[in-house]
């Protein structure tokens, strides 16, 4: 019965549905609701002449009949519609239909804020990183291995022969020192390069260890059913664990310490000791680590001459002053990531890519971000598109009937990106072309940055978040030191605390140390929709008022990227191939993140490919690019600086400082760079 009375529900609603196929929820709000058969009738009555014969009232009656149904057709249509609309119904399933919607946890529901101040609070003891999404992720790896016999199996059979192995190394190893050794380190590990690890008893240690290692990645990789990604992240901690107990890590178990010791009488631990000491009173006040203080912005580093000619709440806008009698008419705007200080590209003066544009007849303007607060914690991603938006209205004011090249650094060049394809959504035809450096617009294969990145994840770093304000520049390095702990972690610490010698400082360093935060919404913004939904590539990333697509940009597109980059990998940055409907000049370089795009000519060792790929011409494969693009020796700077020019329209007088509006500050590099 209950059954007939659902389909008799659901026949009413489709009889009174309207010819656009609305939903009976939808029908519900639109139309006036139904009125009593009684009340429904009494109009037609006011209705009638007053000569109308009584017979024709009952001539009509069976047409009355007709309607008092329909009314009836309705309440049943309406009750069906109440009942989607109180059970949250609809024609498209729930799942499917949520979009995202920043939502505080102070507009959130009172009880949820005890969620929030809870999680906050355990968020501080664990360092924003979240033990709910580990454990469920290692509890899913345990259960997919514990039900893959097989897997047991294979594990088994590779402990035993690799221990046999082991064994018979260890027999060799006691009678020579030449003897073969069962496993080699990684081709990035180069934490057992000193000949020393080929003594024994130290051999023993380290192939112990190499072996454990390649035993883990083995139990935690290849695992049927089991998602990659969660594999990824299992096979990662777990490396980070071991990694923690590595014999180089101890003083009796690593040679290279020990004989120091021997030598030294433990005066290396009395330094190293001091200087944990130092490092650890700097960091708890706040203050730039040991030898920062000789790289000063505006004395030793970010030294291009130039002045501020626009500030607003966000960001300073720096016009850099021309060293040529001919300049390249259309000027060029340089936006930064937000999660650095801008001055990446102007280092010191020999490795300054400002002042290498400068030198080469450029117009150059530069964005320095603010570093924000507390009070900031509301700024999302819309107000870092306008203050772009501002800095274009800047630059086309002081060089007006010009367009502009547009270039991007890390999320900045994201950002640009979004801008750029919302202006061409828009219209406005202000471009006049658009370089990238390391720089992601599709976010499906982050990399190993990617591994932080989950729902558990984020909504635990938003709780944080949210009882400060902002992410912590100390939260934001460690994360990128996690990824290369054996270079950036434990390689220091052997150096600095065990050996008790000093890394001598130098510009990147400095300027790597120089960190900056983010607001609340904005980092909350960028990480859920670019990384975790990945809406720039797949037409869902809303940019002033509506969705914005990457094939709407026609300007021709200049992209480096970097062969070690541990944070925006080239194959990922590749993809832009993919979305991108215009010419394309991609180059890879190699270097890391930073290093490879700080590349002065004369930098020894560095080399680069490059290939153009012109609007229409048919997708190559990363790989199938790498091997078809012309490989070349030295700097891709000069590379950079002669498409430019191909890209602009002759030369012209250099534009003067600034405008009546846009009156000249301070000198460059600006006082937001000192924000700390």
């Amino acid at each position: 019965m209950a059954r007939r009375t659902t389909q008799s529900a659901r026949s009413g609603a489709q009889k009174n549905r309207t010819p656009n196929r609305r939903t009976p929820a939808q029908t519900a709000k639109a139309a006036p609701r139904p009125q009593p058969a009684a009340a429904s009738q009494q109009p037609e009555q006011q209705e009638k002449p007053a000569d109308r014969p009584a017979a024709d009232t009952t001539a009509d009656r069976p047409a009355a009949d007709t309607t008092a149904e329909r009314p009836e057709a309705q309440k049943r249509g309406e009750v069906t519609a109440q009942r989607e609309e109180r059970y949250g119904l609809t024609a498209e399933p729930p799942e499917f239909h949520r979009a995202y919607h920043f939502q505080p946890p102070e507009e959130q529901h009172g009880i949820m804020a005890i969620d929030a101040a809870s999680k906050a609070m355990l968020a501080r003891m664990t360092g924003g990183v979240t033990p709910f999404g580990l454990t469920s992720k290692f509890f899913t790896w345990w259960l997919h291995a514990a039900s893959s016999p097989g897997k047991q199996v294979q594990l088994a059979d590779h402990a035993m022969r690799s221990w046999a192995r082991f064994f018979g190394f260890a027999a060799h190893a006691t009678q020579s020192a030449e003897a073969d050794p069962c496993i080699e380190p990684m081709e990035h590990d180069h934490r057992f390069d000193d000949d020393a690890w080929h003594q024994y008893p130290y051999n023993l240690m380290q192939q112990g260890f190499l072996l454990t290692q390649d035993w883990w990645y083995r139990a935690t990789n290849d695992v049927d059913g089991l998602d990659r990604h969660d594999e990824q992240v299992v096979s990662f901690v777990t490396r980070q664990m071991l990694d923690l107990v590595s014999p180089t890590n101890f003083l009796w178990t690593n040679p290279v310490v020990a004989e120091r010791t021997r030598e030294e009488g433990g005066r290396n631990l009395i330094r190293g000791a001091e200087h944990f000491v130092e490092d650890w009173e700097r960091l708890t006040s706040g203050r730039l680590p040991v030898g920062a203080e000789d790289f000063v912005p505006g004395r030793d580093l970010a030294t291009a001459e130039g002045r501020v000619v626009h500030r607003t709440h966000l960001m300073e806008l720096i016009q850099y002053t021309p060293k040529t009698d001919k300049v390249a008419a259309e000027p060029l705007l340089i936006v930064p990531a937000w999660i650095m200080k801008y001055y990446i590209l102007d280092l010191s003066p020999d490795n300054s890519l400002i002042r290498h544009l400068v030198d080469q007849g450029f117009t150059v303007f530069a964005m320095s971000w603010r570093n924000p607060d507390a009070r900031d914690r509301d700024l999302g991603m819309e107000e870092y598109a306008a203050a772009v938006e501002a800095a274009f209205d800047a630059v086309q004011a002081i060089v007006p009937e010009r367009k502009v090249h547009g270039v991007g650094y890390c999320l900045g060049g994201t950002l640009l990106t979004a801008k750029a394809a919302q202006m061409a959504r828009d219209g406005q035809d202000r471009l006049a072309s658009l370089t990238l450096f390391a720089t992601q617009t599709d976010f499906s294969e982050p990399g190993e940055l990617g591994l932080f990145i989950s729902e558990s994840e984020l909504s635990y770093l938003e709780h944080m978040m949210w009882d400060r304000g902002y992410l912590d520049s100390h939260q934001m390095a460690s994360a990128f030191q996690l990824l290369r702990s054996n270079d950036l972690v434990w390689s220091r610490y052997i150096q600095e605390y065990l050996l008790g010698e000093r890394e001598e400082m130098f510009d990147l360093m400095a300027w790597n140390a120089d960190s900056t935060r983010m607001p609340y919404r904005m980092h909350s913004e960028y990480l859920r929709r670019l990384f975790l939904e990945n809406q720039l590539s797949n037409g869902k990333f809303e940019l002033g008022g509506g969705p914005v697509a990457v094939s709407n940009i026609a300007a021709p597109i200049f992209c480096v990227s970097t062969t070690r980059d541990h944070i925006a990998p080239w194959q990922s940055v590749y993809k832009l191939h993919l979305l991108a409907d215009t010419d394309i000049t991609f180059v890879l370089t190699n270097g890391g993140h930073n290093a490879g795009i700080v590349s002065e000519p004369g930098h020894a060792g560095r080399r680069y490919r490059i290939r153009c790929t012109r609007e229409g011409e048919r997708y190559l494969a990363p790989e199938t690019w790498r091997e078809h693009a012309e490989q070349r020796d030295g700097s891709w700077w000069p590379e950079l600086t002669q498409w430019l020019r191909e890209q602009s329209g002759g030369e012209t007088d250099p534009p003067a400082m600034g405008t009546e509006t846009y009156r000249p500050k301070e000198e460059a590099p600006g006082t937001y760079v000192f924000q700390r």
